[in-house]
């Protein structure tokens, strides 16, 4: 029987595994940490945001890097597969807001389990505590496995699944990225991804905890614009963080490294300026013998006042009904423009996935097969291929992973 080495017991590792097993090979998967999943585990707070539900342009338009490499992957096992893989497997699942799948029972352990299960089912043998130290070739063609104990394991293909440099403590150490580089591959360069950003203001700290909804960011680099959506964000003592924030850092990491980037936000985006002109008139009305600073609390959060009335240049002690058109616009202005300066991202311990990863120029797009290297295959975020957040780099590892295991099955049944 062939026998088919599988690198990494995360979800794109034990979807490979799964898949060439189905195909009535002999599967080893070997896996560094105590258990299976540790990332998965940590997913979506827990809960697991399995995939997304959204039609497939829009999974190819949540992509940020080298969408079109996952044509192929992307169609061979789509987001319906994925979804009814985990009912057929025992993991009922529910649709959230913004087309975002989690398990019903909001628990990441039923995901593991349920591979676990699959694994076993279709006789996939697990190699737990059992590190693999290099990955070799003869010849262009893949031969072996050294594991850290010095013992070789020869194989018909393997097929690495080690992930990226995102959260380390789940063993994302760059092991893929070595493992690629010695049998002559590239590796591009690599970013933290979806991770919170540093900003200049000495203030932030004073935002701490302040979490916005239904604000519009916008990111600049000179005059460049390298993203702009809508959504919900948070303050930390260091800088900005929330779901808008973390997606934001997939688009300008590259940028940043080089300069610091504008961020622009929009405290109220339904509103034009001249309806939030109306509305602070209002506002005044109501609040005519009180101090300006008195008079912001129906607009904005309480801890954002001070920030608002110091960006505004009004006097804190004016008196509303003395505030002038041209103040009135000032803080129009602001509120519909408030900027901090981006100096960074956040380090790899804190980014949720890995930007950069063996070059996809290196890989073919149908199978995974590095095109140097024959029956040597690479899935999931090692990978530089990487998305927004909401599910989507989850179905990069199950499509990435079950091309993989599917391909070099078949490839090994033909030989």
């Amino acid at each position: 029987m062939s026998h088919v080495i599988v690198v990494g017991g995360g979800a794109a590792g034990m979807f490979a595994a799964i898949a060439a097993a189905k195909n009535g090979h002999q599967v080893t998967l070997y896996e560094k940490n105590e258990k299976l999943g540790k990332k998965i585990f940590i997913t979506g707070k827990g809960r697991c945001n399995i995939t997304n539900a959204a039609d497939m342009e829009e999974l190819f338009d949540a992509v940020v890097t080298n969408s079109k490499f996952l044509y192929s992957s992307f169609y061979g096992y789509t987001n319906q597969n994925v979804i009814d893989f985990f009912e057929d497997a025992g993991v009922p699942v529910k649709i959230e807001r913004g087309n975002r799948v989690f398990p019903i029972s909001d628990h990441s352990s039923d995901v593991i389990r349920a591979l676990e299960r699959e694994m076993k089912k279709v006789g996939v043998k697990v190699c737990l505590n059992t590190e693999v130290k290099s990955v070799e070739a003869e010849k262009d063609k893949f031969n072996k496995v050294v594991l850290k104990d010095t013992t070789t394991q020869t194989a018909d293909a393997c097929i690495v699944a080690t992930g990226g440099l995102s959260y380390r403590s789940t063993g994302s150490t760059g092991d893929g990225f070595r493992f690629a580089e010695n049998v002559g591959h590239k590796v591009t360069q690599c970013f933290p991804s979806l991770v919170p950003m540093e900003t200049k203001e000495p203030w932030i700290c004073e935002l701490q905890g302040l979490s916005l909804r239904n604000v519009e960011a916008k990111i600049l680099d000179g005059k460049k614009e390298l993203y702009k959506d809508f959504g919900e964000m948070l303050f930390t003592h260091f800088g900005v963080s929330g779901p808008l924030m973390l997606s934001a850092s997939s688009f300008c990491a590259k940028a940043i490294a080089k300069n610091p980037l504008k961020l622009s936000i929009d405290l109220k985006p339904a509103l034009t300026e001249e309806q939030l002109d109306e509305r602070i008139l209002r506002d005044f009305a109501e609040a005519k013998n009180k101090q300006f600073k008195n008079s912001l609390n129906h607009l904005y959060p309480a801890k954002l006042v001070p920030v608002i009335i110091e960006r505004s240049g009004i006097d804190p002690d004016k008196q509303v009904n003395e505030i002038t058109k041209e103040e009135r616009r000032r803080l129009v202005e602001t509120t519909k423009a408030l900027t901090f300066t981006l100096t960074g991202l956040r380090p790899f311990k804190e980014a949720i996935i890995t930007q950069g990863g063996v070059d996809v120029k290196g890989i073919n797009p149908s199978t995974m097969e590095a095109k140097k290297t024959e029956n040597l295959y690479f899935a999931g975020e090692v990978l530089d291929v990487d998305a927004v957040t909401g599910g989507f780099n989850l179905q990069i590892a199950w499509s990435t992973g079950w091309a993989a295991g599917k391909a070099a099955a078949e490839k090994i049944q033909e030989s």
